[in-house]
């Protein structure tokens, strides 16, 4: 697999350990060129990720297409310098605490990729105060029938609500089949109530194109064909990749910011460990500004008091 080498990140000397390993067999790109893509992204995967409890997906051989490949790792890796930074967290289910990465710099990024992480899930809070999210995340997730024409279309329709309430959304290819939307908001509600507000929000989404959009709770009450607006995603300890992140598809696919005029031509297959890196030099990070747009969810949680008073079942929640 080579030998190891050492890589120059800010300050930090991070030794990478079989650097010719296969890690995306349909594009041949190795565990240095994933170690260089994040290096050429790394403002944008850095703000994405700042402070925010962290879940990694690692895959030790790489992404073969192979069962078991994936493991999904809260607590951060054994043997992290002392310069990585961590945030405990609790988890009532298991009546446990865990220490998840906590990225402050981009060193630890490289470290992570160094111990064979893949995908970077962050969650929608900080650890200044990890049950207040500051992020309410819209999850345009397409059923097994669903074409992408079909994710574009929702896509606009939530982008015009998202405009009638004063609420700036930044989009980004989810690295996968859908499209995700991030909105700032202020950090002082609990998950329940995002929650919430989300559910109200996907409502309205489907109010107005009822062809296209479903929040059916349960998968099997879902239309196979339609586009889950995934409020769950909002529920506490649910993540999602974040922006820049890439997947762990064959391809090498990456969650990348879009602009709203991009939606009905970008292809989430174009965006690569290949591709992204000239895109991310030429027009820098779209996230960039997405702190100085912060929304303010009462709306939304008046439009769920409605609904609740007009009759509309209140969706479970999983919690952890």
């Amino acid at each position: 697999m080579g030998d190891a080498i050492e890589v120059e990140v800010d300050s930090r000397i991070i030794r990478i350990s079989n650097p010719d390993r296969i890690y995306f067999p349909e594009i041949n790109a190795t565990k240095h060129d994933l170690v260089d893509y994040y290096l050429a992204v790394g403002p944008g995967i850095v703000k994405a990720l700042y402070e925010r409890p962290c879940m990694l997906h690692r895959f030790p051989k790489g992404v073969l297409g192979e069962p078991g490949e994936k493991v999904h790792q809260k607590r951060i890796p054994s043997g992290a310098p002392d310069w990585v930074e961590t945030v405990e967290l609790f988890f009532p289910r298991w009546k446990r605490t865990a220490d998840e990465l906590c990225v402050t710099e981009l060193g630890s990024v490289i470290w992570a990729v160094q111990m064979s992480t893949v995908e970077f899930h962050p969650w929608n809070s900080r650890r200044a105060d990890t049950e207040q999210p500051d992020e309410w995340r819209i999850d345009l997730d397409p059923g097994e029938e669903c074409d992408y024409d079909r994710v574009r279309r929702v896509a606009h329709v939530a982008h015009e609500v998202l405009d009638e309430l004063g609420a700036v959304g930044y989009p980004k290819t989810s690295g996968s089949k859908g499209i995700h939307i991030y909105v700032r908001i202020k950090p002082e509600h609990g998950f329940q109530d995002v929650r919430r507000a989300a559910l109200a929000f996907a409502r309205e989404v489907e109010r107005r194109a009822p062809a296209d959009v479903t929040t059916a709770w349960w998968r099997k009450d879902r239309d196979p064909a339609a586009v889950f607006v995934d409020y769950n995603q909002n529920t506490r300890d649910h993540t999602i990749a974040s922006a820049y992140s890439v997947r762990g598809l064959p391809d090498a696919r990456v969650s990348t910011p879009i602009r709203w005029e991009e939606i009905d031509d970008a292809d989430p297959r174009d965006f690569t460990i290949l591709t992204v890196p000239k895109r991310f030099a030429k027009i820098g990070d779209l996230h960039a500004d997405i702190d100085d747009h912060v929304f303010d969810i009462r709306p939304l949680l008046e439009w769920s008091d409605r609904d609740e008073r007009d009759g509309q079942e209140t969706a479970g929640t999983d919690e952890a």
